[in-house]
């Protein structure tokens, strides 16, 4: 039940693994015959790809729900946090290649480009208390909880003598 209070489903995480599989040539554009149902764009297989390779934790404190994403090689300059559609916190950023012209890669192992996570935050996450603190290339995104409901007390008519 955790899981789909954040958007993290298990048919979400099919569909993304399903997309994985697509190459960047079959995208499915605008080169495609007419006719032909077309498949996802390539910016949204981009965007998938990039979700399911950043990984995150997310905590729910007592008062607050904290997203936690690595961001390796990222200053806070270069990280976007933004909240879209009034419940959904997107956290993206992307991290380039150093290019030197005098040397060449041997190995490249360190993961580049996109980085993207989307959580749907739950109904009593305060969207005016949000913030973000980036702190050796892992970033926290604290989401503040809403004061629960006080309990409605009944209402008192008074009677009047006719």
């Amino acid at each position: 039940m955790e899981g789909r209070m954040f958007g993290l489903e298990t048919p979400l995480m099919t569909a993304l693994q399903h997309l994985l599989d697509v190459p960047d040539g079959e995208s499915g554009g605008a080169g495609s015959a007419g006719g032909e149902k077309q498949g996802p764009t390539r910016a949204y297989v981009r965007d998938a790809r990039a979700m399911a390779a950043t990984p995150a934790d997310v905590k729910e404190l007592p008062d607050a729900y904290a997203f936690v994403v690595d961001m390796p090689g990222l200053g806070s300059g270069d990280i976007k946090v933004q909240v879209e559609d009034e419940r959904v916190l997107v956290i993206s950023g992307e991290r380039r290649r150093e290019e030197k012209e005098d040397a060449k890669y041997l190995r490249m192992e360190r993961r580049m480009g996109k980085l993207m996570r989307k959580f749907v935050l739950p109904e009593n996450a305060d969207m005016e208390k949000i913030s973000a603190v980036c702190r050796d290339g892992v970033l926290t995104v604290s989401v503040e909880k809403l004061p629960p409901p006080e309990p409605k007390k009944p209402k008192t008519i008074q009677v009047q003598v006719a």
